[in-house]
């Protein structure tokens, strides 16, 4: 008998994505305080630049949950991963 062999690893996990969400929430708040990036990368609201647009309102309407939401999954990829 052999054994089957092992499955592939998933290339796209869900804490993968989350990771990347949250990173991509703070980064584009981080750069809506920058006069000059704000002006640059978060001028247009429609069409994919406007995906960065709205995950900096995101970041800073709600800049408490996605900090606790940081904060947390820092604690899951260090600890529980």
């Amino acid at each position: 008998r052999t054994a089957a062999p092992p499955s592939p690893p998933a290339v796209y996990s869900l804490d993968g994505l989350l990771v990347f969400g949250l990173l991509l929430v703070c980064t584009c708040a981080y750069l809506r305080k920058v006069p000059r990036l704000r002006a640059w990368l978060l001028s247009e609201k429609r069409g994919v630049w406007g995906l960065f647009y709205k995950a900096a309102v995101i970041g800073t309407r709600l800049h408490v949950a996605v900090a606790v939401s940081c904060v947390l999954m820092a604690f899951y990829v260090l600890v529980v991963k």
